[in-house]
């Protein structure tokens, strides 16, 4: 009788599966802001409030990073636990541990949810999800925990055993997830020039943000000719955005006094690699953000807005879609009819949705700035760092100018708003475009149009 009265229900709100995906984050987010503002899980014993625990849980879910409470002084160990459990979550999904669960329970696992998987791990087909779901619990488990040794090892002598474990824990599933919560007021400032460090956190949120697909398949093939396109794709434009990021923050700050001013020459190389890279959608910071230079800025707002891969723990309009549009325009500059690279053809279909997503993400990011302007216009008149602030919600990256703490009730709403959308809206609007077109009983005629 139960299981007629859901069916029923679902029936009725017409729940497809973009929609469940979408239920499914915001109960984890309701979830997980009920918990958070528990007394026991402020550090004080008092609740931080409702807005600022939906805040954290939703950056949390959304594996942003951005924080209007210090997560290592505002939330007891208890409130940090709970912060770490949504960022596992939510960086790989629902739909991945109820698979899990399933699993273990001996439950079949029907058509519905095959497609449901295949949608939230952004797979191209429905065979194999079930494996791909257990492949990316694995995957995760393995280099999380390779990670968080690392980390305790580095910090052992720093913080002791026992807290450098639960240190290395947490900043090995921030990482890897590309959520970007740290446990230090600083981020990771403090080792700016800590070779371990910067290897270890930027090798997590590299390969988190590079996709599980990709992983899988480097992992199968291991031979540059047998990777997939998707694969080859992925990599060249990641890439090719790593060091672009490496090297123009290096170069914009190598003289800049508020950040590289007082760093030895090792130091600067690692700050200008980590902030670079780390703008991929990770969200922790070497450097002071906010005292960097206004072109350095602006360029990790381009970097945050690209953001990492598809069927990644990372956020952005996914470096595919970026990909995709740069070779649009270059044939078109070249008068070519279709847009090829490594000997393989780009279908139109694919164009057309790479820009849909990219210009609706981008009218999402205007919009929010310019509702920023207004709600935060007494606080912050740097229309910079509300660009900045937007574009790293809707990248899900998570690095602040130092507005976020300072935003107002709705201000704080709209951010959550980008967020949430940042973390779902690419993913849901790319598979809602790739359903079957209806096709048209009749064309009308063309018509000349000036462009340009």
């Amino acid at each position: 009788m139960f299981k007629k009265r859901c069916l029923w229900f679902t029936r009725k709100l017409s729940l497809t599966s973009s929609r469940i995906i979408l239920l499914g984050f915001a109960v984890t987010i309701i979830l997980g802001t009920i918990m958070l503002s528990l007394p026991v899980s402020s550090s004080t014993g008092t609740s931080v409030g409702w807005l600022n625990a939906l805040f954290t849980s939703t950056s949390a879910v959304c594996v942003t990073g951005l924080v209007v409470l210090d997560t290592g002084t505002d939330f007891s160990n208890f409130g940090q636990i709970i912060i770490l459990l949504l960022i596992q979550i939510g960086g790989l999904g629902f739909m991945t541990f109820s698979v899990l669960i399933a699993v273990i329970l001996g439950k079949k696992i029907g058509l519905k949810e095959r497609l449901l998987i295949q949608q939230s791990s952004n797979s191209i087909e429905t065979q194999g999800v079930v494996r791909l779901s257990l492949s990316i619990v694995l995957i995760s488990f393995i280099f999380e925990t390779l990670g968080a040794l690392l980390l305790t090892v580095r910090w052992a002598n720093d913080l002791g055993v026992a807290k450098a474990l639960y240190y290395g824990i947490f900043h090995s599933i921030s990482a890897f997830n590309n959520a970007g919560f740290s446990l230090w007021s600083d981020s990771l400032s403090r080792y700016v020039g800590d070779p371990l460090v910067n290897i270890v956190i930027s090798f997590l949120f590299i390969i988190g943000g590079i996709g599980f697909i990709v992983i899988l398949d480097l992992y199968r093939k291991r031979s540059w000719k047998a990777l997939s396109f998707h694969t080859k794709i992925v990599l060249i434009t990641s890439g090719v955005l790593c060091f672009a990021g490496f090297l123009v923050i290096f170069v914009f700050e190598l003289f800049n006094t508020r950040t590289f001013g007082t760093l030895t020459w090792g130091e600067r190389i690692w700050g200008g690699y980590f902030q670079g890279v780390v703008t991929r959608t990770a969200g922790f910071n070497s450097i002071d953000i906010g005292a960097m230079l206004p072109a350095s800025q602006f360029f990790m707002i381009f970097l945050m807005f690209i953001g990492a891969s598809s069927g990644s723990t990372g956020g952005g309009i996914k470096t595919t879609t970026f990909a995709v549009l740069i070779l649009s325009i270059f044939s078109t500059i070249k008068g070519n009819a279709d847009v090829q690279l490594l000997k393989k053809r780009i279908p139109q279909d694919l164009i057309f949705r790479s820009l849909a997503v990219m210009t609706i993400s981008l009218g999402l990011v205007l919009g929010a700035t310019f509702l920023l302007t207004i709600t935060e216009y007494t606080r912050h008149t740097d229309i910079l760092a509300l660009l900045f602030e937007a574009t790293s919600a809707f990248g899900t990256v998570g690095m602040s100018m130092g507005l976020t703490p300072d935003l107002s009730p709705i201000g704080k709403c709209i951010i959550i708003v980008i967020m949430y959308i940042g973390r779902l809206g690419p993913l849901t609007l790319a598979f809602a475009l790739a359903q079957k077109s209806v096709k048209q009983k009749y064309r009308y005629p063309e018509d000349k149009l000036l462009i340009g």
